[in-house]
């Protein structure tokens, strides 16, 4: 899908400089930035990454169903 986004003159210029830096294209600096936003905020970014986050709730689930302990009463 493509999109339009719009750039100030300098921040273009430092983007394109950066990319030349790196040896990578505009797209692959786009791709990397928009991961580490999606990152950021806890949203997967592919198939992988939901199913280890998945895998992570299930187990903090399983550790916060509380067990159930009997007591022993205390003699008197």
């Amino acid at each position: 899908m493509r999109k339009l986004i719009a750039f100030d003159e300098d921040t273009f210029d430092k983007l394109k400089q950066l990319g030349r830096d790196r040896m990578a294209t505009f797209q692959e600096l786009a791709d990397e930035a928009f991961a580490d936003l999606l990152k950021k905020h806890g949203i997967p970014i592919d198939l992988r990454d939901a199913l280890r986050k998945s895998a992570r709730l299930d187990r903090k689930e399983d550790k916060a169903t509380p067990r159930s302990r009997t007591r022993k009463a205390k003699p008197r």
